[in-house]
């Protein structure tokens, strides 16, 4: 690693987190965080100064190990995330619970293991969170509830930790494996030249964290044309 700022991407293995990491590239030093170890290390193989950092995202212990060598860092981009849709009738308690862990309370607990990191640089945290954190639709019960928490975490975040910048950013349907799914499950075809791009939403994210120093871009959200 050099004296550029840091960030840290989760879910950078694919997607929108591999199109972020692609976009800071350029400016800033990047820990892939991720769960698949050979795509993380292809991914830091094309990009300079880039090291993957895997760890399983909703294990308290893991984390505390992962991030305790993090003394400083610039920016944290929660991308990682889940979908698994269904009626409420057909949604099961630990449907809910799994989507919370992923989508909420592990956001919340790396973010508050790396604050003093992100306390010393003056850091900026990023929520990738969705159109159904703004918008629930039916189907969307569990994703949409936690994607609606993500929003209000980042609300209290933002008003606690007034020395570090928070971002949500909400995109509409990308081209993604996840989305890849949904449309599975919705019984539909998958059409990505309806969908944004990884890479615009990307965009979203680096106008934020590249935004001059008396600019706190606080909610972003980005739609298909």
């Amino acid at each position: 690693m050099t004296d550029r700022p840091l960030a840290l991407i989760t879910g950078a293995s694919r997607g929108i987190g591999a199109a972020v990491a692609r976009a800071l590239a350029d400016s800033h030093d990047l820990l892939l965080g991720g769960r698949d170890t050979d795509l993380l290390q292809r991914l830091a193989d094309e990009l300079p100064a880039a090291r993957p950092w895997p760890v399983e995202l909703t294990d308290p212990a893991a984390l505390s190990v992962a991030t305790s060598g993090i003394e400083r860092l610039d920016v944290l981009v929660h991308s990682a995330g889940m979908a698994r849709l269904g009626s409420l009738s057909e949604t099961p308690a630990d449907v809910w619970r799994s989507t919370f862990e992923v989508n909420v309370v592990a956001v919340a607990e790396l973010t508050r293991l790396l604050l003093p990191a992100l306390r010393a640089a003056g850091g900026h945290v990023v929520l990738v969170n969705s159109g159904a954190g703004i918008n629930a639709n039916p189907g969307w019960g569990a994703y949409a509830a936690s994607k609606f928490a993500l929003r209000a975490y980042g609300d209290v975040l933002r008003g606690e930790e007034s020395g570090i910048r928070v971002t949500s950013v909400h995109p509409g349907r990308t081209a993604t494996d996840m989305q890849r799914g949904v449309r599975e499950h919705e019984g539909g075809a998958f059409e990505p030249e309806k969908y944004l791009r990884p890479e615009s939403v990307a965009a979203a994210v680096h106008s934020a964290v590249s935004a001059s120093d008396d600019a706190h871009i606080t909610e972003v959200i980005v739609r298909p044309v």
